[in-house]
């Protein structure tokens, strides 16, 4: 059976306690960049130590943490700078570590210079909840990032020298590398290549070495916008066993024009989803990952109110008794 998990800070808050009460038991983490720096003489987030405390924390907690979804530096990774190799050093340290602990699945991304974007984060949604939405209109004129243009040949060159040196490192750990796709679907932004955006270029990225720790990130979100059969790239891809983590969430729109939406209002048969995890034999990991923000909740960081999260808990757990039964039944 599917599990369902939310995203949680790596120090336990308020979300803790009421995605616990919603019925939720297993968690995915941030790096605790809380526990120390590198600069400042401490063991770096990734280190064995600080995870370990990290993890004992979730576990007093009654939660399981099964998804690091963060990550040491990649910048000169992705874009093939000098001191990549460091970076990359990093990386493998934290693959290390998660092996070590029994943590099995990595979230990453290419997502060069910044990461998801929206040119909206307060749009008025259904009865007055806030949303997040993007437009490429609105950044046709906008300049070049100091890093000028940068080609997806160069971000796909950066990608295989990178997959070369951390897969051998995630085997041996026993973790599956999850890329994530970018978001929006889109390329260039700014100058700035994105090359995570089609489906054949998440296959393109498996070809690249048949090993079940080199995986992807199922982030609904951004396949439905690269897809009209949303059920059928789930079957697609899990009959590869390349699923390892699943972003259960909706938009309405295009990939250059959208808005993001509760999770029963989007423009994806979201129970076809779940029947399709299930028909695939999927029972690792989702997230409901971005939600509206709701009345009474500060909008100061959109897409993670903890009242729009609890309700997509509910839910995804009523789509999953409806697909699956309820928890250890028959």
């Amino acid at each position: 059976m599917i599990q369902i998990a939310e995203m949680f800070s790596s120090q336990p808050d308020l979300l803790w306690h009421l995605a616990k009460q919603a019925g939720v038991n297993h968690a995915v983490g941030t790096l605790p960049w809380t526990e120390g720096s590198a600069e400042g003489g401490g063991e770096p987030p990734w280190a064995l130590g600080p995870m370990r405390r990290m993890k004992e924390r979730f576990e007093e907690a009654g939660l399981e943490l099964a998804v690091i979804e963060s990550s040491p530096p990649m910048q000169k990774i992705r874009l093939g700078l000098p001191g990549r190799d460091e970076e990359i050093e990093w990386f493998c340290t934290l693959l290390r570590s998660m092996g070590t602990l029994g943590i099995p699945v990595l979230c990453y991304n290419w997502m060069a210079v910044f990461g998801w974007l929206r040119t909206a984060t307060a749009l008025p949604g259904r009865g007055g909840a806030l949303v997040t939405g993007y437009d490429h209109a609105a950044l046709r004129d906008a300049p070049l990032t100091p890093y000028g243009e940068v080609p997806e040949r160069q971000l796909w060159e950066s990608f295989t020298y990178f997959l070369q040196r951390v897969l051998p490192v995630a085997e041996r750990a026993k973790v599956q590398l999850a890329l994530h796709p970018d978001d929006p679907p889109l390329s260039p932004i700014r100058g700035i290549g994105r090359i995570m955006r089609t489906p054949e270029a998440f296959q393109r990225v498996l070809d690249m070495a048949a090993s079940e720790c080199n995986a992807l990130t199922l982030c609904q979100g951004n396949f439905t916008l690269m897809t009209d059969d949303l059920p059928g790239l789930i079957q697609h891809f899990g009959r590869q066993g390349r699923i390892a983590f699943v972003h259960f969430r909706d938009v309405r729109g295009i990939s250059d024009c959208f808005v993001e939406t509760f999770h029963e209002e989007g423009m994806t048969d979201m129970l076809a989803c779940m029947r399709a995890y299930r028909e695939i034999g999927f029972e690792g990991v989702l997230r409901p990952d971005h939600v509206p923000t709701m009345e009474g909740d500060s909008n100061d960081e959109p897409c993670y109110s903890d009242i729009a999260r609890l309700l997509a808990i509910g839910y995804i757990t009523g789509l999953r008794e409806a697909v699956y039964g309820k928890p250890g039944g028959e």
